[in-house]
């Protein structure tokens, strides 16, 4: 692979202008079809083999004319303090707020509070509820203008009047994440290179590829259901990961270049070199991404798929356009100082003597390097405990889907929620909805007059409505409101007492099934599908990667550390989580107005991302190890030559990283919010206390074990070369025009050798 990438790299910087054109061609071209995409994209949300989508495609079928997708608001008016909502002058304004809505766009159907029972009994509190023609993606400015300008005139009138539901919320505010970790990468690579033009050049190359996948998306957005969210989670990632692959390509460009190679040459040798590592790097985050599709939810299938893609854009980007770029970048790759330094001959740019590189002098890696592996033993203990002590929060995890009441106090979505609580009680904003499947009963209407009965006997059940029937009379809907909030464990367990309870009985006595749903009952069957998927996930995108990960460290053990680590740094990483998010802990420092229970699909999307971008690290870290190991240096020394080549690029590059995530913090959507938030405490704890820290630790007290992998599975494993050996045969045996072979790990050249078995 090193030869062919290395080949590859020559090619694209020696045409570099075709391969530019080639690349802006592609975005082009893709954002062209994204422009030409017209329709809604369907938000569907659904739970194959649940009971919850049984209970949802039933009603479909039996119910053709109520569009589930039709959006519905409600307003809920509070009386006065001492006044009740029958007075004639509060009813009169409740009459005046309802007419400004009657007739107001899309509006279909007003069902009046005092026609329709819904005023609490001390009337102090009733809703309206006001049905649309539209969907989520038809809503409209000048709705919400209608809706709040009624709300506004109830208010004026005295009475308090708020709104919930799809055409009470503004637009999905998701922050301005990739502006701020834009500007924190330009700051950082600045630092790292000493040059505008190095500096830019990974920026630009990974907006790119990132224009290019998020194009893609909006083509296939309204084919595939591809939403908003989507594309946010896909850029955060790809931008990410897009600047990482193309600062280690440039960071390995100028250290050959340091060797004394010219500049196509620095190419070849930086694209098969640290593009091995790209490759490899990039394919751990896919398989990551790619195997979320086996958790069978396909919101989360499309969301890891997406995200999958704009990776692998980002490592073609890498491989191809980046040595392109460098063809025009040159010399400039240095700042102004070591240019002038090293003046032209005859207008080909001078490569940069080995001088440059410190006189000898040791790095901050290398000297990190060193002091932790004369401590081994106490560093590991530290780096456990302190991990083990941040992931204790997960214990106490709550899982939810969330609703308005984890909305910021001041929105009228809250307290509307909260009204509606106060005048009805906490299960009204959480009820529950029970689907009568009565095709096999003898008398259906008996069979559901004993379905409420059962259901009202239970204690967590408050009311239960009249059954609705379908025209054919053999399907009907019921509801039952629960005394306690759709968040509650009290509620969880009424869904699992009216599952495992009421629907046998009904069943037995009837012939008729039941079904629940509902919000609460989506929550308990999503956290079941996503508990059960994840084991199954695990052993797929951990089996996988370690298989990947033993091909390129041609080791056992240190796949293994690796894996072990990354455990430590998500369950960390998810502790932090709760403890912001759910139990509040600094949550005015990241804008999380509101506290209460984590979405339920964030923490196994958050392991799949964690763990293949926690990779990408021990790949670029690693491969510098085990390079310098196979060109003779002891494991210590080799650790330390690892430190001192990478341990700069990839804590630059894990900034980067942190910082374009921590930039999704000042989103409005408390998902996105809650993903970026855990992305970047996870790659902080993953890079610098576990690859930095605990990583030279264990390799410090396994030796020439790390290294050990059975000859018999030696001999069956396809060599990738990720350190470049067969690259540097080609280049012996070839006659290499410009420069010489680049010193191994920081030395001058040894004789090659595999290390052998440790018995």
């Amino acid at each position: 692979m090193a030869t062919f990438l290395y080949r590859l790299g020559r090619a694209a910087f020696r045409r570099r202008g075709r391969v530019v054109l080639i690349w802006l061609a592609v975005l082009l071209a893709v954002g062209g079809a994204a422009a030409t995409v017209t329709g809604e994209v369907e938000e569907e949300f659904a739970l194959p083999g649940t009971e919850t989508q049984q209970a949802f495609e039933l009603l479909d079928e039996a119910f053709p004319d109520s569009s589930a997708e039709a959006v519905t608001s409600r307003v809920v008016f509070g009386a006065p303090e001492g006044e009740t909502l029958s007075d004639p002058a509060n009813r009169a304004v409740i009459d005046e707020v309802l007419g400004m809505l009657d007739g107001a766009e899309g509006v279909v159907d007003i069902a009046e509070p005092f026609e329709n029972g819904a005023v609490n009994e001390e009337e102090t509190v009733a809703y309206a509820t006001v049905d649309y023609n539209v969907t989520w993606a038809d809503i409209t400015p000048e709705m919400r203008d209608q809706l709040f300008a009624a709300l506004d005139a109830g208010r004026d009138a005295g009475l308090v009047v708020e709104a919930s539901g799809e055409v009470a919320y503004g637009e999905a505010d998701f922050g301005h994440g990739e502006i701020i970790g834009i500007a924190v990468a330009a700051v950082v690579l600045l630092i790292t290179f000493g040059s505008m033009i190095a500096a830019g050049l990974p920026l630009v190359t990974a907006l790119l590829g990132v224009g290019i996948g998020m194009a893609g998306i909006a083509a296939l957005s309204v084919t595939l259901g591809l939403t908003e969210t989507t594309g946010i989670l896909a850029m955060m990632i790809g931008l990410a990961v897009g600047i990482d692959y193309a600062l280690f390509i440039a960071s390995r460009y100028r250290s050959e270049l340091t060797n004394g190679l010219e500049p196509e040459e620095a190419a070849g040798r930086a694209v098969g070199t640290a593009g091995s590592a790209v490759v490899f790097a990039g394919l751990t985050v896919i398989i990551a991404l790619a195997g979320l599709a086996v958790v069978n939810v396909p919101m989360l299938t499309r969301m890891g798929m997406a995200a999958a893609a704009t990776v692998a854009v980002a490592v073609l980007v890498a491989l191809t356009l980046v040595p392109a770029v460098l063809g025009f970048v040159g010399k400039r790759i240095f700042g102004r100082r070591i240019r002038k330094a090293n003046a032209d001959r005859g207008g080909v740019p001078a490569t940069v003597p080995a001088t440059f590189s410190r006189s000898g002098r040791e790095n901050f890696g290398s000297r990190w390097a060193r002091g932790v592996l004369r401590r081994p033993v106490p560093v590991l203990a530290a780096c456990v405990a302190l991990l083990g002590l941040l992931a204790l929060p997960v214990t106490d995890m709550r899982l939810g889907m969330g609703d308005d009441g984890t909305q910021p106090e001041e929105t009228t979505q809250r307290q509307a929620y909260d009204m509606l609580s106060e005048g009805f009680g906490p299960g009204f904003n959480g009820p529950l909805l029970l689907v009568l499947d009565a095709r096999d009963a003898d008398d259906p209407e008996a069979a559901a007059e004993r379905a409420a009965e059962r259901a009202s006997e239970l204690e967590g059940v408050v009311a239960v409505t009249p059954a609705a029937f379908n025209e054919a009379g053999d399907v009907a809907r019921m509801v039952a409101f629960p005394s306690s909030g759709p968040s509650d464990q009290e509620t969880t367990d009424l869904v699992a007492e009216l599952r495992g309870e009421v629907a046998p009985v009904v069943a037995e006595e009837t012939g008729a099934q039941v079904l629940v749903s509902g919000q609460t009952a989506a929550e308990s069957d999503f956290t079941k599908v996503l508990d059960d998927a994840l084991v199954p996930y695990l052993a797929l995108v951990v089996g996988l990667a370690f298989v990947l990960l033993m091909l390129v460290f041609r080791s056992l053990l240190v796949p293994l550390k690796a894996a072990l680590g990354f455990l430590l740094s998500v369950l960390a990483a998810l502790g932090a989580v709760v403890a912001v998010f759910q139990w509040g802990w600094g949550a005015s420092l990241f804008g999380v107005a509101e506290t209460g229970p984590i979405v339920s699909m964030m923490p196994i999307f958050l392991i799949g991302v964690i763990f293949g971008l926690a990779m990408d690290y021990e790949v670029f870290l690693v491969t510098r190890m085990r390079e310098a190991y196979v060109h003779g240096e002891d494991p210590k020394q080799a650790v330390v030559s690892g430190f001192d080549l990478n341990a700069r690029v990839v804590t630059a590059a894990a900034i980067i990283m942190i910082s374009v995530f921590f930039g999704f913090i000042t989103a409005g959507d408390m998902m996105v919010k809650a993903i970026g938030f855990g992305l970047a405490i996870a790659i902080l704890l993953d890079a610098f206390v576990v690859r930095m820290t605990l990583v030279p630790a264990v390799m410090g007290l396994l030796g020439r074990r790390a290294w050990w992998l059975p000859a018999w599975l030696d001999r069956i494993l396809p060599n990738v070369d990720v350190e470049g050996a067969s690259l540097e045969k080609h280049l012996r045996g070839s006659d290499t025009p410009t420069g010489a072979l680049p010193p191994a790990a920081g030395g001058p050249p040894a004789p090659e050798r595999e290390p052998q078995p440790v018995g």
